[in-house]
């Protein structure tokens, strides 16, 4: 699996990237040795994903969101944080 992944970074800026295992590359992010963007902005935390099963389609979107502006990203990770509540209040029904 292929992910999309926008993380808030400490200096509440925003940092894009693809990879295929999501929670290996945040610890990655988290301990310093991630990119060098995120390096000085500890910690990070990841406010938005998207799965692919293609990695072209993983990178094509990656570009894509890196393209828009910080308020369109940020609607995604919005959007994404309604959706997770609304799965979480269905369950627990």
């Amino acid at each position: 699996m292929n992910y999309v992944y926008i993380l808030r970074c400490a200096d509440d800026t925003l940092y894009c990237g693809w990879t295929t295992d999501l929670e290996a590359r945040l610890a990655t992010h988290n301990s310093g040795r991630g990119a060098k963007y995120t390096r000085s902005r500890r910690p990070v935390e990841l406010v938005y994903s998207e799965a692919y099963d293609d990695r072209h389609d993983a990178l094509s979107r990656e570009w894509h969101i890196k393209r828009m502006s910080r308020e369109e990203k940020l609607k995604l990770a919005r959007a994404e944080r309604a959706i997770e509540f609304a799965k979480k209040k269905e369950c627990s029904t």
